[in-house]
């Protein structure tokens, strides 16, 4: 029986973010009902009876732009595979597409962790990057949530928001940690190509925080959770104890997992998948019994040690040596010794109790340090 995480993509959204790269559109309503028939036909070719289903994970897009319908159709599906006991099941829930009655739908079809996504806690901000809703509607979902029996929650928070100074974002940690979340994830805004927000700092039309004020901003982000009882287990996320993300983990620790849906990805038995993005033509694809798939590539043992390398050093704990040798049957200096000795020696990098892990030093500039162990 293989172990597997499972994630499931939906592409709706009542509204783009401005920030926002992912594979999602809005004005799509009208594909909804059929895109879940063709989701449930990829989970029938896709997932046989010799797999087992540790986490799951439904991402967009906004899942909860779905109705309460089509959240117990999948439901029903997704419950028919061979799902571990102990299984967590994550479910992105937005603010401004909840309702009493998704969130009982949710609950029915076993979701036990929720993924609120937030930003900020000011509504001229929530405004200004395309969120719709405000606040208080994020307050009142959350706490409507916590009525009805979610007691796993995660909230999405962003800095680095145009024209956003250090107060408001210390504001914003205050105010969440106040709500007592399970787990928060803390993301530096990028501003990624093909966004609105992109467009706009091309024609210079967007202020943005300078670095220094960034880092005054992540580093306060560190403080003030750690404060309030959060550990920090990757660059971006924080946990109460035992409350890590699991589905995610499994990106970050190179195992195995299946994505289903339009723009999803997979990797499995060494290949990596990607499906076709655009709506339209994934379930042209599933209806041919093409199982949606575009692109493929098989991992070579050189790819598999960048990932394992430049996905593991996101944990502050960082990557097993142990591990590392055990995956590849490769002594860790054998492959990147120059490389590790270099970090050390800048600080950058340090062993601790058997593991190879970025220093607070290394985390400010964790990108410079971890395409240092792209293999040429």
């Amino acid at each position: 029986m293989k172990e597997i995480g499972l994630y499931i993509h939906i592409p709706f959204c009542k509204q783009k973010c401005w920030y926002c790269d992912f594979p999602s559109f809005p004005c799509k309503e009208y594909l909804m009902e059929e895109y879940i028939e063709a989701l449930i036909k990829e989970v029938n070719y896709r997932i046989g009876n010799n797999i087992n289903i540790n986490t799951i994970f439904i991402g967009g897009g906004t899942p909860t732009y779905l109705s309460s319908e089509q959240l117990l159709k999948l439901g029903d599906k997704i419950n028919e595979l061979n799902l571990n006991k102990n299984i967590e099941f994550s479910v992105e829930a937005n603010p401004g597409t909840l309702s009493e009655e998704k969130l009982k739908a949710l609950k029915a079809i076993g979701v036990n962790r929720l993924s609120m996504g937030l930003q900020a806690v000011q509504d001229y901000h929530l405004k200004a990057i395309g969120r719709i809703h405000t606040f208080k509607e994020f307050k009142e979902n959350f706490k409507m949530a916590r009525k009805i029996g979610f007691d796993n929650i995660n909230i999405d928070l962003m800095f680095g928001l145009p024209n956003q100074n250090l107060e408001e974002w210390i504001d914003t940690l205050n105010t969440i940690c106040d709500l007592n979340p399970e787990h928060i994830s803390a993301y530096g805004l990028i501003l990624e190509e093909g966004t609105a927000f992109y467009k706009l700092y091309e024609n210079n039309k967007l202020h943005m925080p300078d670095e220094k004020i960034e880092r005054k901003m992540y580093k306060s982000t560190l403080e003030i959770l750690n404060r309030n009882g959060y550990e920090q287990y990757e660059i971006s996320n924080f946990s109460k104890k035992d409350k890590e993300c699991k589905h995610n983990l499994i990106y970050w620790n190179l195992d195995e997992y299946i994505g289903v849906g339009s723009g999803s990805s997979s990797y499995l038995d060494n290949l990596r998948t990607s499906n076709e993005s655009n709506i339209e033509k994934y379930i042209e694809s599933i209806d041919k019994g093409d199982c949606g798939v575009k692109e493929r590539f098989e991992n070579s043992i050189n790819d598999n040690m960048e990932e394992f390398m430049f996905m593991g050093l996101r944990k502050i704990k960082g990557i097993s040596i142990k591990k590392f040798h055990e995956k590849f049957n490769k002594n860790i200096y054998q492959v990147y010794g120059e490389i590790i000795n270099k970090h050390k020696k800048l600080n950058l990098l340090e062993e601790k109790d058997g593991n190879l892990a970025l220093t607070s030093k290394g985390i400010e500039i964790s990108n410079f340090v971890m395409s240092d162990f792209i293999i040429d």
